[in-house]
């Protein structure tokens, strides 16, 4: 928690480049959930504030956004960048996702965009989304799929794996790829009660009008676990690093601007009348 705790304010920093790079991901989890103008949406893990604005956009001001995350650095941000923008329909919690503040059936629908996979208890998360949400309203999930297929994550990884030693990871626990094997969530997902579950894999590019040396800075910055080996080296070393991973994703540049393909698994379903 503390390593996002200090990564707030580079979430926020990069807002607008990260809101452009995911756009694909936000449109598919609000067409599986069928978001439309008047409603109201819950996103949960929205970080420093966005699917929630964009969200917010679409409903309207007949409409409502909540957006919550367990970081109240986040929160913060979010909420800043709301005041920024002068949108005034969405409403900031700082709670986890286990343990929503709200009423039983408040929500139309409830989005999570990457925020799954890092969940302590994701069963209990999903059993808490499906509880705020109303009968028959969906609930829409975005993770990322598998490593290889993701040179976003990758490019860097490899890099990075030169330089410090990684202990393997446990595929169960909190992480960016936890659910990168197809039917993993959509069956948790239908274990916490939801019915009509529904996975599809959604191909797109992960990409924003930002160099090489733009997107390290954004790399580097957004990670707390690398921000952490970064800093246990020398400036020059750091220095090689950042020109060998610049060099190993610049195949995905052209005319200079970002352009990852990218794979994601999208995975909605709803919640049950009675």
């Amino acid at each position: 928690m503390r390593e996002w705790r200090e990564s707030a304010r580079y979430w926020q920093k990069h807002l607008s480049t990260i809101r452009t790079m995911f756009q694909p991901v936000t449109e598919a989890l609000v067409d599986d959930a069928a978001i439309v103008e008047g409603q109201s949406v819950l996103d949960v893990a929205g970080g420093s504030g966005e699917p929630s604005l964009t969200l917010a956009e679409i409903v309207g001001p007949t409409g409502a956004v909540t957006c919550t995350d367990a970081v109240a650095e986040m929160v913060n941000a979010a909420k800043s960048e709301a005041r920024q923008r002068g949108i005034a329909n969405v409403a900031f919690y700082q709670c986890a996702a286990d343990s929503l503040p709200f009423e039983n059936s408040s929500f139309d629908a409830v989005v999570c965009r990457l925020g799954a996979m890092f969940f302590p208890d994701p069963f209990a998360a999903l059993r808490e989304m499906l509880r705020v949400t109303n009968e028959g309203g969906a609930i829409s999930l975005a993770v990322w799929d598998k490593s290889e297929l993701n040179p976003f994550s990758y490019a860097v990884t490899n890099v990075i794996a030169r330089y410090f030693d990684s202990p393997p990871e446990d595929p169960n626990a909190p992480g960016a790829f936890r659910f990168a094997e197809f039917g993993t969530l959509a069956l948790l997902l239908k274990d916490a009660g939801a019915t009509d579950v529904k996975e599809r894999a959604l191909s797109f590019h992960v990409a924003a009008p930002i160099s090489p040396k733009e997107f390290w800075e954004m790399r580097s910055e957004t990670s707390g676990t690398l921000r952490k080996k970064l800093a246990t080296i020398s400036t020059r070393q750091a220095d090689v690093i950042a020109q060998e991973a610049q060099e190993a994703v610049r195949q995905f540049f052209p005319n200079n601007q970002m352009k990852f393909p990218a794979r994601m698994i999208i995975v909605s379903g709803r919640k049950g009348t009675k």
